[in-house]
């Protein structure tokens, strides 16, 4: 959530931030309307129990109708004490409602727009040409068949549409991308997490994927009132949950590998064919805790990070600065990495790194303590490795005429040394 100080001061910077959202500008000021009552309300309970207090100890100094008058007053304002005691917390409750619906303040360098308004920052490798080369790319999951390494058609028959088996070598080409980028994680100081998959609804609201219209994307059981994660980012940004962390143990980064569960919300005749839009899929995530002053720059370092994976992934990918519209509610800045995918002739994310600032640490109440006292610090998270995406991108762009799939050098220590899939099938 946003600093409340910082709307009462600036509330026009907040209605700019909604509207680049292209969210309810009116939010801002009923909540600015609900925290003038809080206030105002929590006045006017102090004012009624101190007189409450000093009223009692004129009743014990009294005797006979004096006394009584004051024991009458006394009554009624015992009676006025609870009303204002049920508005104060009444505005209270109000308040933090509308604050949570409120998105966090983008970043002023943001472009705004929709998502198609992004603004592409630079672009890395070279787009083969197939038709160079004299043959027609054919699209992962005619690859994943020829190399026994995907099977769509039981994992609908086990599970339903968008899941799928990875078989084969499609099974250790999984294995391999997770432990690689483990490796580069655990070499650029993060600390490896195995997460959670299942979490109580504190720390999925705590991280904003419960508010405006992310909740429809998650997995809820009900029954135990226990959510699926969608990424081990909630985990991640949940693990210091009510804790404050002593300034010079920062910046503390984790990366975490779990399995990831999206309903796909709206994506219905969207990536319908093979695995690059699934419900549940296997991520390592990076996250980071530092100082809020410290926010951007670590920002530019995961992004170099993620660079750094698909530059030795050898694959052709582009950095897009993401418009205000395709944010998400948590963060402030938002740049994915798309990788280019020959059989769709077009860049599709990859990784994304956001800087989420203040926002998840107010709502989950992580701080920091340095010699000026206790304060909110800043959260921020960046995809290292989303396994079918990068496995899509892998089987397409490094494939060879007869359908066999080049191995990216990375990951050969991974395969016992393997340079090549071979098709196993014709």
């Amino acid at each position: 959530m946003i600093d409340l100080r910082l709307l009462r001061e600036d509330p026009d910077r907040v209605r700019a931030s909604q509207r680049a959202r292209g969210e309810d500008v009116a939010l801002v000021d009923a909540l600015l309307s609900a925290d003038e009552r809080r206030r105002s309300s929590g006045v006017r309970f102090d004012e009624l129990r101190n007189e409450q207090k000093s009223l009692g100890k004129l009743i014990g100094k009294a005797s006979g109708e004096e006394k009584a008058e004051l024991l009458k007053r006394a009554g009624t304002l015992a009676a006025d004490v609870k009303a204002a005691d049920a508005q104060r917390d009444e505005a209270a409750e109000e308040t933090q409602r509308l604050l949570l619906q409120l998105g966090n303040l983008v970043h002023p360098e943001v472009p705004v727009g929709g998502e198609e308004d992004f603004v592409t920052r630079e672009t890395h490798g070279s787009i083969r040409d197939f038709a160079a080369e004299g043959f027609e790319p054919r699209d992962h999951l005619e690859l994943g068949r020829l190399l026994g390494a995907i099977d769509v058609e039981r994992g609908a028959k086990v599970s339903g549409s968008r899941f799928y088996f990875l078989t084969g070598v499609g099974a250790l080409l999984e294995l391999a991308l997770v432990n690689a980028a483990m490796a580069q994680a655990t070499a650029a100081g993060f600390t490896p997490m195995l997460t959670p998959a299942l979490v109580r609804p504190q720390s999925m609201a705590g991280t904003g994927y419960l508010s405006q219209g992310s909740g429809q994307d998650v997995y809820h059981l009900a029954e135990d009132d226990l959510y699926l994660v969608g990424t081990s980012e909630v985990a991640l940004a949940a693990y210091h949950m009510d804790e404050i962390l002593d300034a010079d143990r920062l910046p503390l980064r984790y990366a975490g590998f779990s399995p990831c569960f999206r309903r796909e919300a709206g994506s219905h005749g969207k990536d319908t064919r093979g695995i690059f839009r699934v419900h549940q899929f296997d991520k390592v995530e990076m996250f980071s805790y530092v100082a809020p002053e410290d926010s951007q720059a670590e920002h530019q370092r995961l992004l170099e990070w993620e660079k750094q994976w698909l530059t030795s992934l050898e694959l052709p990918f582009r950095v897009i600065d993401v418009a205000t519209g395709d944010l998400g509610s948590s963060a402030a800045r938002k740049f994915d990495c798309e990788a280019w995918i020959p059989t769709q002739g077009k860049y599709r994310e990859l990784t994304s790194t956001s800087d989420c600032t203040e926002f998840q640490a107010r709502r989950l109440q992580i701080r920091l303590r340095d010699g000026q006292g206790t304060r909110p610090l800043a959260t921020l998270n960046g995809t290292l490795c989303a396994v079918p995406r990068t496995i899509v991108a892998i089987l397409e762009n490094h494939q060879q005429a007869d359908g066999s799939v080049r191995v990216p050098e990375v990951l050969r220590p991974y395969l016992g040394g393997r340079e090549v899939f071979e098709p196993v099938a014709k």
